[in-house]
């Protein structure tokens, strides 16, 4: 028995033939590399561990180069192995000697030298000993290969790097080109570089070694140029989005996001483009930004088709599904953000696509019911300029449009935005700044400049002309928003500090318009709480106490002292009109004010009561000062449950008539039928016309200078002949905008030339696509563009003041 066994087991010894006992050898060393076998602070042990592993993969590697390199002999997958193991080695954290301090490292290198090195110098050997079997290892052999050349060891780098070159080389002798490896090298060095990985100095290695080997090789100079390009510009912004990731800027690292994503996307790497997008919605769910995490992953769902074909495993947590499967758990998820952002218009789109698959009534009829009851309020625009050397380079003199949170003041976003930049200065004009402020190198080399921008509405043609429901056109003030407007001050004659407006720093158009939108928002909010019984009292609450509140009653006092004067008057004498319909305006916002307030006393809490109580004191303040200035104005009887879209208060009755326009805008006087209830002097009714007709005769008398944002299809620079960008035509583009001055008609700025101040507007291009959204914070990028015709922007009544401006 004793003979026996040991015969078996020197069978099974037999059994055992070299190859296989040196790929388990390789192996084990390996495991051994990964598994720490000695504490981390044993560096005596730990390097005598590694000098005998050394040795020992030098020793196999001799045995593989006389043995297992012809090609009758030659083992792919052994070869394979000693590359992984030799690579292992090398990358260990043990041996990165940039981490230990300068003493450590010292006698680290005196006793055992850079093993990095010597394993490096023997694997780009081993590499070059391959011959025409290079080939087995492409793309394989890419990532590990890539690992080693991040190293940073200036002379390991120089030595390693032209592998990359002899593999292009060898894929393009056999293919005629070399794909495989610049996907490959792409995927991998997205996820190295985000790891830690690579530095500036590498990229310039990088760059020229590559383009040095490609010299002497004419036939590939030209996609070599090509692929460098491509790999220095990714670079460039993989290791911005590193550094950015670390900031506490969420703004930062979306626009460093943006700019990755919209490189995958021209670039044609769609399982990059969406592992980025995905990155995108996590940052917008983290502030809380559902609507525009919506609108991200609406991306990743365009790519999807309603088929039973199998999905391409893009995400490492994704499953084997459909795309049919993957595209409907997107929309569910798409319409819940929506749902949580209150943009329910979005999430009836998807519905009504998703009614075709299966059915959605339920849903669907819960958003319309949402539309009509529940209260949105109306976001905030702010345009932010990022001017001076000390931004970096994604921001550095760019101009973004920022869609605020709800109830967000300018004050408190810009407070925000201050914080993040604590040297920079804070720019108070909404002009573009000159050249000494965008190239400035002196500390701290960055302004700031934040102003409020008005979304212009378009009702779509399909609502026009009909009964639309107050709540669905407050939808479309503030968003497909296409333009955004801003009055900018033209200063004439000395400046009182202390009044703004004792100069013609507003015209009074701007106070007409201010007082007719701050009516129209009161009466706006009227119908709403009429009409729904469970809207929260807070909107309410605000709105009227931001108004009669004492600390914003200046507002009266300025414009009196400004405009109802008699040196205004008599320097104005064609001012009549207009002085007289903002008086007019501001008469109506008592009775408007009242009905207000006496609604919110009808729901407001018993611990709120205290808080009414002293808004009503200061009502009473307000409306006794008005009334003895201005006259009373009463409102006529309102349905309390009438919903319809409010209209803008025109004049009030005088002597028996009133004044109205008619449909070319004129004002003509109606004369009333008397009432056979006497009434008190002063007193009268309110007479209503359409908004439509209202902004059709007061467009053209918006304020002169007329500057344009125009839509990009792309965050990119926009091509100079087409405004646009030539994109990817498989992949769905995040909407950007990019800035330009536009001039307008000869006509339009004719009429416009003799206003006091300037206007903004941003605007998509008429061919845009229906599903064109405003997207809010996904960095909507601002480019400059020259105008065609500057002098028809000229302003005749300002000669000092520029003709136009640029941003």
């Amino acid at each position: 028995m004793q003979t026996d066994s040991s015969e078996t087991y020197g069978t099974r010894y037999r059994e055992i033939s070299p190859l296989s006992l040196t790929h388990r050898r390789f192996k084990a060393i390996e495991d051994l590399i990964g598994k720490h076998v000695y504490p981390s602070d044993w560096v005596t042990m730990i390097m005598v561990q590694n000098r005998v592993f050394l040795r020992a993969i030098n020793t196999y590697a001799d045995t593989m180069n006389h043995k297992f390199l012809e090609n009758n002999n030659f083992e792919v997958q052994l070869w394979n192995n000693y590359f992984h193991l030799a690579v292992a080695f090398i990358t260990q954290e043990s041996l990165q000697l940039q981490h230990f301090s300068p003493t450590k490292r010292n006698k680290i290198l005196a006793k055992y030298g850079d093993m990095r090195r010597l394993i490096g110098f023997a694997i780009r050997d081993m590499w070059y000993k391959l011959g025409k079997n290079k080939i087995c290892f492409i793309p394989g052999m890419v990532g590990p290969i890539l690992e080693m050349t991040l190293i940073p060891e200036e002379e390991l780098r120089r030595a390693t790097i032209p592998i990359f070159f002899d593999m292009m080389q060898c894929e393009h002798t056999r293919y005629g080109n070399f794909s495989k490896f610049e996907n490959e090298i792409i995927l991998k060095l997205d996820h190295e570089v985000e790891g830690g990985g690579g530095d500036e100095r590498y990229m310039e290695l990088l760059q020229s070694i590559l383009l040095e080997c490609a010299q002497g090789r004419p036939p590939l100079l030209t996609e070599v140029e090509h692929f460098v390009a491509l790999v220095t510009g990714l670079l460039e912004r993989l290791l911005d989005y590193r550094t950015v990731m670390s900031d506490d800027s969420r703004n930062n690292r979306m626009s460093c996001t943006v700019n990755l994503l919209n490189f995958y996307k021209d670039i044609n790497r769609e399982g990059m483009y969406i592992r980025y997008l995905y990155k995108l919605r996590d940052l917008h769910l983290d502030g809380e930004n559902y609507t525009e995490a919506a609108y991200t992953l609406l991306l990743h769902s365009k790519l999807l088709k309603w088929s039973e074909e199998q999905c391409t495993l893009q995400l490492d947590y994704q499953t084997p599904q459909s795309q049919r499967q993957l595209k409907e758990t997107l929309y569910d998820t798409i319409i819940s953000y929506f749902d949580k952002g209150k943009m329910w218009e979005e999430a009836i789109t998807l519905c009504k696509e998703l009614a075709d698959q299966f059915e959605m009534e339920n849903q669907q009829a819960k958003f319309y019911e949402n539309i009509m009851k529940i209260l949105r309020p109306k976001p905030d625009y702010f345009a932010v300029g990022y001017y001076g050397c000390g931004f970096p380079q994604f921001l550095r003199n760019k101009v973004f449009i920022h869609r605020g949170k709800e109830y967000e003041r300018r004050e408190d976003f810009q407070s925000q935005l201050m914080s993040q930049f604590p040297s920079a200065v804070r720019l108070n004009i909404t002009t573009m700044p000159g050249d000494d402020i965008k190239n400035s190198n002196m500390q701290p080399g960055s302004d700031i400049q934040c102003f409020t921008v008005q979304p212009v509405l378009e009702i779509p043609p399909r609502l026009k002309n009909k009964p639309v429901p107050d709540q669905i056109i407050n939808f479309y003030k503030s968003n497909y928003v296409q333009r955004f407007q801003y009055s900018r001050p033209v200063r004439r004659g000395k400046v009182d500090p202390d009044n703004e407006f004792a100069t013609t720093v507003s015209p009074l158009e701007n106070a007409i318009e201010t007082m007719g939108q701050t009516n129209e928002k009161i009466l706006t909010m009227i119908n709403q709480y009429q009409c729904d019984d469970t809207l929260p009292i807070n909107p309410l609450s605000m709105l009227l106490n931001g108004i009669v509140d004492p600390a914003v009653m200046g507002g009266f006092a300025k414009y009196e002292k400004a405009f109802f004067t008699d040196e205004y008057m008599h320097e104005h004498l064609d001012d009549r009109d207009k002085l007289m319909r903002l008086k007019d305006l501001i008469a109506w916002q008592i009775p408007l004010l009242g009905r207000g307030i006496s609604l919110h006393g009808k729901r407001v809490t018993d611990d709120l009561r205290p808080f009414h109580e002293r808004m009503e004191e200061c009502f009473k303040q307000l409306k006794k000062k008005v009334e003895k200035e201005y006259g009373v104005r009463e409102l006529p009887d309102m349905d309390e449950r009438r919903s319809t879209r409010p209209r803008s208060m025109l004049r009030s009755v005088r002597h028996g008539s009133v004044s109205v326009m008619d449909e070319s805008g004129v004002e003509v006087e109606v004369k009333l039928r008397k009432s056979k209830k006497k009434k008190k002097p002063g007193r009268g009714s309110m007479v209503f016309i359409s908004e439509e007709k209202e902004r059709s005769s007061t467009l053209d008398k918006r304020l002169s200078k007329k500057q344009e944002f125009r839509s990009d299809t792309n965050l990119s620079e926009p091509s100079e002949s087409s405004g646009g960008l030539v994109n990817s035509r498989s992949l769905p583009t995040i909407t950007g905008l990019s800035l330009s001055v536009a001039n307008g008609s000869e006509e339009v700025e004719s009429a416009r030339s003799k206003r006091d101040s300037k206007s903004v507007s941003v605007c998509l291009p008429s061919d845009r696509t229906g599903d064109r959204r405003s997207k809010g914070v996904i960095n909507l990028l601002f480019k400059t563009k020259s105008s065609s015709k500057p002098e028809e922007a000229k302003t005749s009544s300002e000669p000092s003041n520029d003709a136009s401006t640029h941003f």
